[in-house]
């Protein structure tokens, strides 16, 4: 296929465009505004053809778009912290650049896949949400994803356009900007630095390796049925707290190193997929929790040229701001 993967400088984007070089055949142009966490590394010894601009932007959209079957669309503000104090970039990037994306679609009637969250059904106390489950979104990061995913279904009930959505669960694993949870504990645990957990850390994720999720969206973009909402969830759950307590013990750092600071405001304390409709397509995860964190840790291990610039730079000061502290 020739796909046009906007976002597909960052993490889950990139990860997408490994997966998808690995079987020859796809002709990729991936479409980023190379923003902090969109970084060129991240396509590093990739055959691709990279445009850089935001999908808002109806200019950078028709150069990069030009031979493409189908569009894939990562492009996201995905820091919920970020999304509380400055939610105004999401609502561009989410509100307007989608619907951006889908003009462009719909103009040379393409194939469109909505990259989205399970974060826009909120919080569930017990069992997994449905496709069916109804969206009650507790942020702006989630609000203006779901947001997004109504203006898609929009275009395929009004225009007919060939549209999916794909909603992920947790993703972690390579080329994660540090922001996240993950790599966060991981480059800190390294650095002796304090783990700084919010509230009480009881907060349930599931968690899905960034390649079973790659290959989750690669399935839909192929065999899902256009109108379709797919959940593409983890294979295994767990609390905040245990998440960082196996990463203490993956990197061999001292326990004493947590620390409990103040819960983020409206933190949904627990999200579960149900992922049956894509198993029925064929997919399944392969990577089971315990497996995919202990890779995870060896990849920023093995790979400080890729985090080091991020440790040293603006990354610091947010650090900083979210925080209370310096790092280290």
């Amino acid at each position: 296929m020739r796909l046009l993967v906007c976002g597909g400088a960052g993490f889950i984007g990139s990860n997408f465009v490994r997966v998808r070089l690995a079987d020859p055949g796809d002709e990729i142009t991936v479409l980023d505004k190379l923003t902090y966490a969109g970084r060129r590394e991240n396509l590093e010894g990739l055959d691709v053809r990279l445009v850089v601009g935001g999908i808002e932007d109806p200019t950078a959209v028709a150069d990069a778009i030009e031979g493409a079957d189908a569009i894939v669309n990562f492009a996201a503000e995905t820091h919920v912290d970020r999304s509380i104090a400055e939610p105004d970039a999401f609502v561009t990037t989410h509100a307007l650049g989608t619907y951006t994306l889908l003009e462009a679609a719909r103009e040379r009637d393409l194939r469109y896949v909505q990259v989205s969250t399970d974060e826009v059904y909120g919080s569930i106390e017990e069992g997994s949400f449905t496709e069916a489950s109804p969206l009650q979104p507790s942020s702006p990061y989630s609000a203006t994803k779901a947001g997004a995913d109504l203006l898609v279904a929009s275009y395929r009930h009004t225009f007919g356009l060939e549209a999916l959505i794909c909603r992920g669960s947790n993703n972690y694993g390579p080329y994660q900007y540090p922001e996240k949870l993950i790599p966060l504990m991981i480059l800190n645990a390294m650095h002796g630095d304090p783990l700084p957990v919010y509230g009480d850390g009881m907060q349930v994720r599931n968690w899905i390796y960034v390649e079973d999720f790659a290959r989750g969206i690669g399935t839909v973009l192929e065999r899902g049925e256009p109108g379709e909402v797919y959940n593409v969830g983890g294979p295994d759950e767990a609390p905040n707290l245990e998440v960082v307590q196996r990463i203490v013990e993956y990197t061999g750092a001292d326990e004493s190193l947590i620390e409990y600071v103040t819960d983020r405001p409206g933190h949904d304390r627990r999200y579960s997929l149900g992922s049956e409709k894509a198993r029925a397509l064929g997919w399944e995860p392969q990577v089971r929790f315990a497996d995919g964190l202990e890779r995870t840790v060896a990849w920023y291990r093995d790979n400080r040229p890729w985090w080091e610039p991020i440790r040293s730079g603006d990354y610091r000061a947010y650090y900083e701001r979210q925080y209370g502290r310096a790092l280290g």
